[in-house]
């Protein structure tokens, strides 16, 4: 929606056009301390953000919810790894990794593959 139908659909009431715009910004303010803290870590652990997989940029990054954006930075981290590595790094239970891990993988950010008993997930570049 553009600004002017955005002005339209929202009538003439500057105060409630001005509250859209709030709400936009804080948006975007929220967005933009995730993208802060996410260079930090990568800072702090060698992982540098333009290192992101194509399929993982910043922007899908920031558009997945916490959960799932910490199991991705760390699939990312690790290049490949099995549901219990991740688990170790982000130190959540083992189960829980791999649903979000197979959540990613139906999202189609990652890909999962099977060696034995053993699923490896990985981000192809």
């Amino acid at each position: 929606m553009d600004g002017l139908t955005m002005g339209k659909s929202l009538g003439k009431n500057p105060t409630v056009l001005l509250e859209k715009i709030k709400e936009s910004l804080d948006r975007l303010n929220e967005k933009m301390e995730i993208f802060i803290e996410i260079q930090k870590q990568g800072r702090k652990q060698d992982f540098v953000v333009q290192d992101l997989p194509e399929a993982l940029d910043v922007m899908t990054l920031l558009s997945l919810p916490d959960h799932l954006r910490k199991t991705a930075v760390t699939i990312c981290k690790l290049g490949r790894a099995t549901a219990e590595e991740v688990a170790e790094q982000t130190k959540r239970a083992r189960a829980v990794e791999s649903g979000y891990l197979n959540q990613l993988v139906l999202m189609s950010y990652m890909k999962k593959e099977r060696k034995g008993r053993k699923a490896y997930f990985f981000v192809e570049k």
